[in-house]
């Protein structure tokens, strides 16, 4: 009953009345990229946007994007729950609400965001809900978390393709990925940084679903 009990709490968002209370102040991370060397925080080159990507655990999901010509640095937290300055640890409770994701800062002129957005349909399912294959809870739940309209409109848009090739497919599955305007982003600590390249044996749980996102 215990580990139901457990599953259960880490499958449900929790309420502002029920999420862990956090900190005022933000938790101590990397001042700069371990592979390129710029700045996390910024400042950034002007011109360049902005946008968040949730694929469950975030250490895979980050080195895809690094490597990707036209993108400036990425970095990873945790964005679009309830507790402030939330820990690693009180995030994979379920009690934070928080997922984990991937900022990318990148040069609109080099790399499109409707690449950007190919790569995120593809290299995950996400059709997962509250999990991504054996990573369960809210905190592995699909996300794309826009800073422009325009942002905005190509996700939404991207969605509604890749669920139809999906359907071609005779995928089974309903697209849960949230796809809204980015709400705060806590940087994670220092070691999730960049983890892959530090970690090149390291856990990767990206799992697609062979299915061909019709973007460019």
């Amino acid at each position: 009953m215990f580990m139901i009990d457990m599953f259960q709490k880490k499958t449900v968002m929790p309420t502002a009345e029920t999420a862990l209370p956090g900190r005022a102040e933000a938790i101590p991370t990397a001042d700069t990229h371990f592979v390129n060397g710029r700045a996390l925080d910024g400042p950034y080159p002007e011109g360049l946007e902005v946008a968040y990507f949730g694929m469950g655990c975030f250490w895979g999901a980050e080195r895809l994007f690094w490597k990707i010509p036209g993108v400036h640095v990425t970095a990873v937290g945790y964005a679009g729950g309830i507790t402030p300055n939330p820990t690693y640890h009180e995030t994979t409770t379920g009690m934070t609400g928080h997922a984990e994701v991937v900022k990318v800062v990148f040069d609109p002129n080099a790399v499109a965001y409707g690449r950007l957005l190919k790569i995120f349909f593809e290299e995950h399912d996400p059709t997962q809900g509250m999990r991504q294959g054996n990573d369960i809870g809210t905190t592995y739940r699909s996300t794309l978390y826009t800073t422009t309209d325009e942002q905005q409109r190509q996700a939404e848009q991207a969605l509604k393709m890749f669920q139809s090739e999906l359907g071609k497919a005779r995928h089974p599955a309903r697209i849960t990925t949230e796809v809204e305007p980015a709400p705060h982003f806590f940087y994670a600590e220092d070691y999730h940084q960049q983890y892959l390249a530090k970690n090149p044996a390291g856990y990767c749980g990206l799992r697609g679903t062979g299915v061909a996102c019709p973007i460019g």
